[in-house]
């Protein structure tokens, strides 16, 4: 037994040794074995999309995140189906808006076409270049209309339209900021135009309000002409003591020295009667 060497199985204290080596070696094993299920479950996590992340965000093994993954874009025929043939449809209507940016426009489209791809449904690139050149608003047309003109669409890549695309859209952005500008510097010329023309206007009829001699501002007349009979101004009348314009209808008639009314006179100077 010495000499095949099994004397040392029956050796006391061998037998408790050899087992906490083994139990050692388990646990190192297991150790390694949730470090890599640990890096697993992280790789699951920033791989999906934000949408996707709170459904497995409570599973703690990378097995459990993949079975709800699995479950939620594979499940059973009949639902992937349905799911499918909805993104097929929004993907045939879905069109750029005209004051949506061309970068928002792109990045949308390319999240429903990985979800489509992710369904099982094939999209080839010729696919992909002819709804993004036909889902652009009026604007692109001319660039659109190059691209399928000077291009072989069966062989143009992606990032080659993006890029025609892009340049395109900081093109347009150029012309309409001038165009903005120019809009509001002929609106500020006019404007000033306009006030500069009705202050002259106000001016003027000032002019020709204070021409005509009369005080229509209730204001005293600085120069008032010395002649009585202005039709412009009431000064009182040296003859009735009034004021009124033009001629005092009582110049060169008699007025009364016992009444001081015009018309008549008093006969003698001690009678109290007038005639």
């Amino acid at each position: 037994m010495a000499g095949s060497g099994t004397a040392e199985l029956h050796t006391p204290g061998k037998e408790k040794e050899e087992g906490s080596k083994v139990a050692e070696v388990e646990k190192s094993t297991v150790a390694e074995i949730l470090m890599k299920d640990a890096r697993a479950l992280g790789l699951i996590q920033s791989a999906v999309s934000d949408q996707i992340f709170p459904i497995i965000v409570n599973e703690e093994t990378s097995k459990g995140a993949w079975d709800i993954l699995k479950q939620e874009f594979r499940g059973d025929k009949q639902v992937r189906s349905v799911k499918l043939q909805g993104l097929r449809r929004e993907f045939e209507y879905t069109c750029m808006k005209d004051s949506e940016p061309l970068s928002v426009y792109i990045a949308k489209l390319y999240d429903l076409i990985n979800q489509m791809k992710s369904y099982g449904e094939e999209l080839p690139r010729e696919r992909v270049v002819q709804k993004l050149l036909i889902s652009l608003p009026k604007s692109y047309d001319s660039i659109c209309s190059v691209i399928e003109h000077s291009k072989d669409l069966d062989t143009l890549e992606i990032q080659e339209v993006i890029a025609s695309l892009k340049s395109f859209e900081l093109r347009l952005d150029r012309h309409t900021k001038n165009s903005t500008e120019k809009a509001f510097t002929s609106l500020n010329i006019e404007s000033k135009s306009s006030k500069s023309g009705s202050s002259s206007g106000n001016h003027k009829s000032q002019k020709n309000w204070k021409s005509n001699g009369k005080n229509w501002g209730n204001k005293p007349n600085s120069n008032p002409k010395p002649n009585a009979s202005n039709e412009g101004t009431k000064t009182p009348c040296k003859h009735c003591e009034k004021l009124h314009y033009g001629k005092c209808w009582y110049k060169g008639k008699p007025k009364c020295r016992g009444c001081g009314k015009f018309g008549h006179t008093q006969r003698l100077p001690w009678e109290s009667i007038c005639t």
